[in-house]
């Protein structure tokens, strides 16, 4: 049963638009069984328009205001090493589209340092498994993320972890730094397949034709190192949340149409 449960499902919703909106109603869902008995909830978000999509519909969802904030800690599968106030920070995003708008407690947000704070690339990549480490589990040195959302590139990158480099099949460390990366900008900080593995769901979220044929390779079982997407397993779930356009290669068998 755990077995069928973790296996690879896609959701497909008519627009961009609408999938944001069926999103956040299954992350408001989820959020609620999670701190509705006083549990903790450590998410990982992740950059991009359809992440911020996201967490804006979060944000006008009415039932946001439910919400024990207190309960929730967030995080994030990555991040561009640059200051906290520039615009390709995914966490400057993520505070725009709703992070500003609840009552989280600013000890539960946890961001990756910039270079404004006096620390190097590497050394933000330390400070953040560090911080990581704090809320560690029984099995490993960082939380079990109830729901972990990563974007698709078009050539199958999550987070950081591009196709054909080495930090895609890095397993003994939680985070790394990314030099020279393939999608700009070039200093990156991001966590390690093991920690988004570790993730009780994996949520991914991608819109447009460009993505159809990085979700088909990752349905069908490419190999992570060159399609890092076909890598990417939530210990309960793993569903890929796509628009009409997204899903053009997608097997009618592997659509479900009720989550």
């Amino acid at each position: 049963m755990q077995a069928q449960s973790a296996e690879k499902r896609v959701v497909v919703s008519a627009t961009p638009a609408a999938l944001a909106a069926h999103v956040a109603d299954r992350f408001l869902t989820r959020l609620r069984a999670r701190t509705g008995n006083g549990r903790i909830a450590h998410i990982a978000l992740t950059g991009g328009s359809m992440g911020g999509a996201v967490l804006s519909a979060t944000r006008d969802d009415p039932r946001a205001a439910s919400i024990d904030w207190s309960l929730v800690h967030f995080w994030w599968g990555d991040e561009r090493f640059v200051p906290a106030d520039d615009a390709d920070r995914n966490s400057l995003q993520s505070r725009q589209a709703l992070l500003d708008h609840i009552p989280v407690p600013p000890e539960n947000v946890h961001e990756v340092a910039g270079p404004e704070t006096g620390l190097t690339l590497d050394e933000s990549a330390a400070a953040y498994a560090a911080e990581l480490s704090r809320f560690g589990t029984d099995e490993n040195p960082w939380p079990a993320f109830a729901v972990c959302f990563l974007g698709v590139g078009p050539d199958g990158h999550i987070a950081s972890l591009f196709p054909d480099r080495e930090e895609v099949t890095v397993t003994d460390a939680a985070v790394l730094p990314v030099r020279n990366s393939p999608k700009p900008p070039p200093e990156r900080v991001t966590l390690t397949r093991p920690v988004l593995n570790s993730s009780k769901r994996v949520w991914l979220v991608l819109t447009g034709a460009d993505k159809a044929s990085a979700l088909g390779l990752a349905l069908a079982g490419a190999s992570y190192t060159s399609v890092p997407v076909a890598g990417a397993r939530g210990r309960k779930r793993t569903i890929f949340f796509v628009d009409e356009a997204a899903a053009a290669e997608v097997s009618p068998d592997l659509i479900d149409p009720s989550y």
